[in-house]
């Protein structure tokens, strides 16, 4: 533009003054006269729960689909949001309407683009015969659980694709009588079965855009003897047979999915029956930013007048818990949330962040059963902020930052297996930026092979398949495989589930579970609230195998540093959870009356030089 014979471009400054507006209705959300950017969270509906039939239990519904993103305005407009409602319970035995229904899209339309998250996936019938296709989950944000007796497909999650994901799988029945969970935004949907305890609902994801955290998009669980708990986030929980007890709806706008029946209870009880999915919502945070790029008028009159600010030279940074290290922040993440980078390093500062990034790790195997696999666990170089000690298996560069809001997500445990003969399950994945690690692999329950993720579950007693970690691919590998049970099928002993530096190991002995893998430390952030301690008392450790359930009196121990959790022997007692913060997984069981034990959840680190 003409400036007095100065040519310059004009700095698109958003003064949005962290203003927070939340819209539990659909209605127009009108922007401050000086918004420029906006961070947005928008959770759609969840799926409805199924109705059982001849005693099969259903599907429960997916949570809703989860989007946390930064979207370009303008001010003093009103933009108009859309908040999906929760899907339908089924209302009739096995036909298409005993299918829980689809929950609604969450949107906000600016100009001429719709931004969506993806209503939850309503869960399938049970006994879908002669349909058996009204027994699949439905697909959504989140996809709805499987219903047991016919059908073939569980729901899939993140439906329509979008980057990052906006939800996952729904749970499968596993040939049981008894339906699969739905998925929720951080993790899939239990698997329903072998035994009589309910499927768990994959877990949401916590977020503190409303200024505290706030879990959203949990799946609904499954219905059993024992109820299903619904995942973290407002998933409904499964009906039971016993009192009977009905099963629960998602919490309203939260955007969890409805829980689902339970087989064995009589048509028409409290029991029987799905239940219908929580609300969405849509929160909009306008924000405080700057391009950094001024008018040449401005910046001659600034400069004339002794009022032109000092440069900023380093990166500034908000979230996570902040601490520093001579010249460096470190923001330690231990639950999901935002990075705000509000300026850049200048005049030959670095504009890059060092990082750790550990996924949960999965959930022991229940049952003569593999330890979890552990998180993935992917850590940079660690020579843009101090050239700290790092892990064997660091690598790749350090992440170019720039001015916006980071959306963080830090993976849960996978809930470990419940009822006997059943494996656990994954735990979810870690993000920041265009790095993620994987959920650990669960570890695989009676005559059953592990699961593969950021490090693989251990196989059962009597199986020999070494389950692969480091799934998918990344490099450095995010993880190791799991060990196999070997033994006498099917009654040998545990594998140990993956970690990230060495593999499980295969069972030593047949009545001995195989130790989980082991761990990786560093410095990133040397403070003893994350990781565990390990060989070097200087180091953290993160990301330790799970052991294997043993059938003699020894335990098998977790991964060396890490907070793998121990493998439980016999008839004595509970396997150990892996370590919060640590994304260890969980220590598998050696006989059908022990405890199995989740995942540890994992961690997001994020370092970098601020003077």
């Amino acid at each position: 533009m003409a400036n007095g014979g100065i040519i310059g471009v004009s700095n698109k400054t958003s003064k949005g003054q962290n203003t927070i507006t939340t819209k539990t209705s659909t209605g127009a959300i009108t922007t401050q006269p000086g918004t420029r950017v906006v961070q947005t969270l928008l959770v759609a509906g969840g799926g409805g729960g199924g109705v059982s039939g001849n005693s099969e239990g259903a599907g429960a519904g997916g949570g809703g689909g989860y989007r946390c993103i930064e979207i370009n305005v303008c001010g003093n407009t009103p933009y108009t949001a859309t908040i999906g409602g929760g899907g339908t319970a089924g209302t009739a035995e096995a036909n298409p309407a005993g299918k829980g229904g689809d929950g609604g899209n969450s949107t906000l339309v600016v100009g001429s683009t719709t931004y969506t998250s993806e209503g939850g996936g309503g869960g399938g019938v049970g006994f879908g015969a002669p349909t058996p296709a009204v027994s699949n989950g439905n697909p959504g944000g989140s996809g709805g659980g499987k219903g047991a007796g016919g059908g073939c497909a569980v729901g899939s999650g993140n439906t329509p694709p979008v980057s990052p994901p906006q939800g996952n799988n729904g749970g499968t029945s596993g040939g049981s009588s008894l339906g699969g969970a739905g998925g929720g935004a951080n993790a899939v949907g239990g698997n329903g079965g072998p035994g009589t305890t309910g499927a768990v609902g994959g877990a949401g994801i916590a977020n503190t855009i409303s200024g505290s955290p706030v879990t959203y998009a949990g799946g609904g669980g499954g219905g059993g003897t024992s109820v299903g708990a619904g995942g973290a986030g407002g998933g409904g929980a499964g009906g039971t047979s016993t009192g009977p007890t009905a099963s629960t709806a998602g919490t309203t706008n939260l955007g969890g999915g409805g829980g689902s029946g339970h087989g064995a209870a009589p048509a028409g009880t409290a029991g029987f029956g799905g239940a219908a999915g929580g609300s969405g919502v849509v929160i909009v945070k306008e924000l405080n930013k700057a391009s950094g790029v001024w008018s040449m008028q401005s910046q001659f009159q600034s400069k004339s007048q002794g009022t032109w600010p000092e440069t900023i030279s380093f990166i500034s940074a908000t979230g996570g818990t902040r601490t520093t290290s001579g010249d460096f922040a470190i923001h330690t993440f231990t639950a999901s949330g935002p990075f705000n980078v509000t300026s850049l390093g200048a005049g030959g500062e670095p504009t890059t962040a060092d990082y750790l990034v550990v996924a949960g790790g999965g959930g022991g195997g229940k049952f003569v059963s593999g330890g979890g696999g552990a998180g993935g666990y992917r850590e940079s170089p660690g020579t843009s902020s101090g050239s700290y000690t790092v892990s064997p298996i660091a690598g790749g560069s350090a992440v170019t930052v720039t001015v916006q809001d980071y959306t963080i997500t830090v993976g849960g445990g996978g809930a470990a297996g419940a009822n006997p003969n059943s494996s656990g399950t994954d735990g979810g994945v870690s993000t920041f930026s265009s790095i993620t690690s994987a959920g650990g692999g669960g570890g695989g329950g009676f005559n059953s092979d592990g699961r593969t993720g950021g490090s693989g579950g251990g196989t059962s007693g009597g199986r020999s398949t070494n389950v692969a970690g480091n799934t998918p691919p990344t490099s450095p590998a995010q993880g190791t495989p799991g060990g196999n049970g070997g033994g006498p099928a099917p009654y040998g002993s545990g594998g140990g589930g993956g970690g990230a530096t060495d593999a499980g190991s295969n069972n030593p002995a047949p009545q001995a579970g195989g130790p989980g893998g082991d761990g990786a430390g560093t410095a990133i952030n040397p403070a003893p609230s994350i990781g565990t301690p390990g060989p070097s008392g200087s180091l953290r450790y993160f990301s330790g195998g799970g052991g294997g359930g043993a059938t003699s009196t020894p335990t098998s121990t977790g991964g060396i540093g890490g907070g793998g959790g121990t493998g439980a022997p016999a008839n004595t007692g509970a396997a150990t959870a892996g370590t919060p913060t640590s994304g260890g997984g969980g220590g598998g069981t050696g006989a059908p009356g022990g405890n199995a034990a989740a995942g540890g959840p994992g961690v997001v680190v994020i370092r970098y030089k601020f003077q």
